[in-house]
Parts: structure tokens; C-alpha cells; sequence
């Protein structure tokens, strides 16, 4: 099954930069889960301040350039993974945030199909 995952670094290290070592060990990492599969799309999110919210409210749209004042938490990456279990799943997010740092990695499973009717 394939999972969206969310990292939110918490909030002490919000917005700092990693560091040149982090980008080596995190390169690695992701190159390994590459490599066997596990991973199959991965990004970092400039911060809000170079987004913009796009939203529908009966019919009207508002589109409103960064920063966001009502956001709490910052979600500074996401990955796409493929796991045979919600303990692999697990496994590999505790590996993730091991290199990530302190935070917060939400896990979605991804919506294949049609929801199953019974």
C-alpha cells in the first residue's frame, strides 16, 4: 500500500536550515529507500512565506499570498512510500525522523480506488 507522509519539525527547529552534515546523512537515506523501493517520491517545502492559500467558499474564491497567519505548525516535507505493513511503516518513519530531527511525521494511507461499499 502507498502512505503520504508529513514531517512538521518542532517548533524550536522550525525554519533553520539543515546543516551540510544533515543533507549528507538524509541523502543517504533516501537514497537507500530508493534504491529498495520503499520510497518513491520525496521533497522539502519552502516556507510559507513563498506560498499561496487557495480556497472555495460557496462558490467564491479568495487566494491569499504567505505568510499564513493561522498556521500553527509548518509542514517542511513530505514522502511517498510503499509499505506491506503498518509496522514497516512505522520502522521506516522512526529511521526518517532519527535523520529529520525532533518533529512530527503524520502517515496517510493513499486512497487507491473508490471507497469499498458494503
Amino acid at each position: 500500500m502507498r502512505y503520504l507522509a508529513i514531517y512538521t519539525p518542532d517548533k524550536k527547529r522550525a525554519g533553520i536550515p539543515p546543516t551540510r552534515e544533515h543533507f549528507e546523512q538524509m541523502g543517504k537515506l533516501v537514497g537507500e529507500m530508493m534504491k529498495n523501493g520503499t520510497l518513491l517520491a520525496t521533497g522539502g517545502l519552502l516556507p510559507p512565506s513563498q506560498g499561496v492559500s487557495v480556497r472555495l467558499s460557496d462558490g467564491n474564491f479568495t487566494v491569499t499570498d504567505g505568510p499564513f497567519a493561522e498556521a500553527k505548525e509548518v509542514v517542511a516535507g513530505f514522502a511517498l512510500l510503499q509499505a506491506n505493513s503498518k509496522e514497516e511503516l512505522i520502522e521506516m518513519t522512526k529511521r526518517f525522523l532519527k535523520v529529520a530531527g525532533d518533529g512530527e511525521s503524520e502517515i496517510r494511507p493513499i486512497m487507491d480506488g473508490p471507497p469499498e461499499t458494503k
